[in-house]
């Protein structure tokens, strides 16, 4: 076992730990350590993504269904449009994109460069939203309506997004809870979690057929990243998760800058 898949594999543990810590986040590594720590190709590594970050999300939302922290009906109303993008993404938009998207002045960009680059804008975005207090985040009235169509399409762009990078979007989801369907803060953490789950998962079977699943190296990085979950879950009984948010948002967003130019200096 070389350096890399040793770091690799602590990669998969710290990612687990930072779930239980924060209760979000930590799988917005899980492609970076993929590609950089493992080799995969990226269209594998988003992937393997969506069923580790669907997996983990599963796990953390029993605990919130236990607290009674999630909206069934609200959890459904945003996932069936957000699974369909992901699952259609998956299934049909991504293997026809070209190997080669475009060329500029000799300077061939790839999907693989494409896919890499739009994830480390979709990890800016998502530090962004670590480093900013959640409680200035505006709920919207308790009179007004849902509206369902707005709802639909934010929901259905999330899931293209999803698809493509393997990310869960909870960063996205959990603002768009709370001004959409005006629920508070620790519910629509708890919901978007089951969304994150619902979403990836069904996502996740769209490349059956397309891709070659390594059922073995999948499902023990996912145990890792489990454990971790058990871990930082039992940590945050003496850490501030709080706390260590902003120190985190600080890293993914070094981490973006970081992917950022290695795939466009390659």
């Amino acid at each position: 076992m070389d350096l890399n898949t040793i770091f690799g594999y602590i990669g998969a543990l710290f990612i687990g730990v930072v779930l239980g810590l924060i209760g979000g986040g930590g799988s917005i590594l899980t492609v970076p350590v993929l590609v950089y720590l493992f080799g995969l190709n990226p269209i594998l590594a988003t992937s393997y993504s969506l069923f580790i970050v669907g997996t983990s999300s599963a796990f953390g939302t029993i605990k919130n269904i236990q607290k009674k922290l999630v909206n069934f009906k609200v959890a459904i109303i945003f996932s069936i449009p957000a699974f369909t993008a992901v699952y259609l993404t998956r299934r049909f938009i991504l293997p026809a994109l070209p190997d080669t998207l475009f060329v500029v002045n000799n300077y061939v960009v790839t999907k693989s460069m494409g896919i890499m680059t739009l994830f480390a804008i979709i990890m800016l975005v998502a530090s962004k939203s670590m480093l900013i207090d959640r409680k200035k985040l505006i709920k919207a009235p308790e009179n007004e309506k849902l509206n369902y169509v707005i709802i639909f399409i934010q929901a259905f762009v999330i899931g293209l997004f999803t698809g493509l990078v393997g990310a869960g979007g909870g960063f996205i989801i959990i603002p768009a809870l709370i001004a959409l369907a005006k629920l508070p803060m620790k519910k629509a953490v708890g919901t978007s979690l089951l969304i994150i789950a619902i979403n990836s998962l069904i996502g996740f079977t769209g490349d059956f057929g397309h891709l070659e699943i390594d059922w073995l190296f999948l499902l023990g990085f996912t145990a890792i990243s489990v454990l971790g979950i058990f871990i930082g879950t039992y940590l945050s009984n003496f850490i501030d998760g709080k706390k260590l948010k902003k120190g985190f948002g600080w890293f993914v967003l070094l981490m973006a800058v970081y992917i950022i130019y290695k795939e466009l200096t390659l």
